[in-house]
């Protein structure tokens, strides 16, 4: 899970960007508890790379990063351990337009490449440009599971104000 507030529970600012990439797999790169720096460096190179990281270094600590680039430092750590379904909790929350388009690209990428993508945003928007079906909540409870080729930004609306109810 892609948290929402990357700085309080996505990251370890005080860590390099090499040990908050590789921190959720730690238990794969140091086989017997013996961290191997060399292993975890590669590793981080390999899951930041496609994620078009501006970094001087994989060295550098994460809280000198932009917010963007803090974002994709939180993916290229759930990547790193290769999962089958993602959750994306306000993915583009406090992050440049640039940076907000590598991360739609991401997603559709991920989603081609078969990885179940289920995405949580207030940005209605990047919800009809990103996904293929919305459940819509009001109140805590589930108003209405709409296709989203089939809908509009109005429909959406309605049933997030409680004023449609489910069929």
């Amino acid at each position: 899970m892609l948290t929402n507030d990357r700085k309080a529970s996505g990251l370890i600012l005080p860590l390099s960007i090499i040990a908050n990439t590789t921190l959720a797999g730690l238990r794969e790169l140091s086989p017997g508890g013996w961290r191997r720096p060399a292993r975890e460096r590669e590793a981080a190179e390999r899951t930041t790379a496609p994620m078009r990281l501006h970094a001087a270094s994989l060295e550098l600590e994460v809280s000198a990063l932009s917010g963007g680039n803090q974002q994709k430092v939180v993916v290229a750590k759930w990547l790193f351990c290769d999962p089958k379904i993602l959750i994306f909790d306000e993915p583009t929350r406090g992050i440049d337009v640039g940076t907000k388009y590598a991360i739609y690209e991401l997603i559709g990428t991920l989603a081609s490449e078969g990885i179940g993508i289920i995405m949580i945003s207030s940005d209605l928007p990047e919800i009809l440009g990103l996904t293929d079906r919305i459940l819509v909540l009001h109140e805590g409870e589930l108003a209405a599971t709409l296709i989203t080729a089939e809908t509009t930004q109005e429909e959406v609306l309605k049933y997030a104000a409680g004023l449609a109810k489910l069929q």
